[in-house]
Parts: C-alpha cells; sequence; structure tokens
C-alpha cells in the first residue's frame, strides 16, 4: 500500500508540525522555563531603571531628586518589587542550572524538587529584601 505523498510547499497539512500549546497543558518544567527567559528580559529592562538612577545621580541633585520620587511613588514600588522578583527568580533558577550543568539533579523527581525549591527560594529572598529595605533600612514606602 503505497503512502499519501508529501504536501507541497506552502499547502495547509492535516496534522501540526511541531507540539503547540493548545495540545499540551503547562507543566512545572515548562512553565519555569519560559519564566527563566521572561525574567531575563525583565532584568535587562529593569537595568535600564538603574541607569536612570546612575545617570541622574551624576547630573546633579535636582534629577537625582525627581528619580528618586518616580521611584517612591506606587509605580517605582511596582517596577522595584517586579525587578527584585525576577532578579531573586533568575538567581534561583540559575542556580538550579548550574547543577545542571554539572551533571546532577536530572531525575524527574529531583527535577521537580528543585523546581519548587527555585519557587520558595524567590519569595522568601524577594520578601526578606524587601523588610531588610523598608524596616531596617529605612526606606520609607
Amino acid at each position: 500500500m503505497p503512502s499519501d505523498p508529501p504536501a507541497a510547499a506552502g499547502s495547509p497539512s492535516s496534522r501540526p508540525l511541531s507540539p503547540h500549546l493548545q495540545i499540551y497543558k503547562p507543566q512545572l518544567t515548562s512553565v519555569l522555563s519560559i519564566t527563566h527567559r521572561l525574567t531575563g528580559i525583565a532584568l535587562a529592562v529593569g537595568t535600564l531603571l538603574l541607569v536612570w538612577w546612575l545617570v541622574a545621580a551624576a547630573v546633579g541633585p535636582r534629577a537625582f531628586w525627581n528619580v528618586q520620587q518616580f521611584l517612591r511613588s506606587w509605580i517605582g514600588y511596582l517596577f522595584l518589587f517586579g525587578w527584585s522578583v525576577a532578579l531573586f527568580y533568575h538567581l534561583a533558577n540559575g542556580v538550579r542550572h548550574l547543577i545542571w550543568d554539572a551533571g546532577y539533579g536530572f531525575e524527574l523527581k529531583t527535577v521537580y524538587l528543585t523546581g519548587w525549591t527555585v519557587v520558595a527560594a524567590t519569595v522568601a529572598l524577594t520578601v526578606l529584601a524587601w523588610l531588610l529595605a523598608l524596616f531596617f533600612i529605612g526606606v520609607n514606602p
């Protein structure tokens, strides 16, 4: 029995050419992988905020005061909070990837355990950093 001829270039196929989100439900591993990429982008964008702050400090007191006022607004705190979450997530997941690069942690149970550890470390480090900043260092919202 001959098989069907291959579909011509540019013609639609009756089956998907590659897996896509409509077929697979999200799993912890895929969500963490996508989140790692997104937090990398967020860190790059957040670094622009850091550069703005540093340039304003170099320009003079008025420019620095303007940036400080923005950072102490609710939107500024939202940006800083998001940036800190991205930083701690990317850090924790980066350590997880370094462990993988060393050849450890590929068993399915370990992959899920370290994945949830990354999530817990992100929450713990973010809360700790904000508690230190708000209460011990004296940054007032």
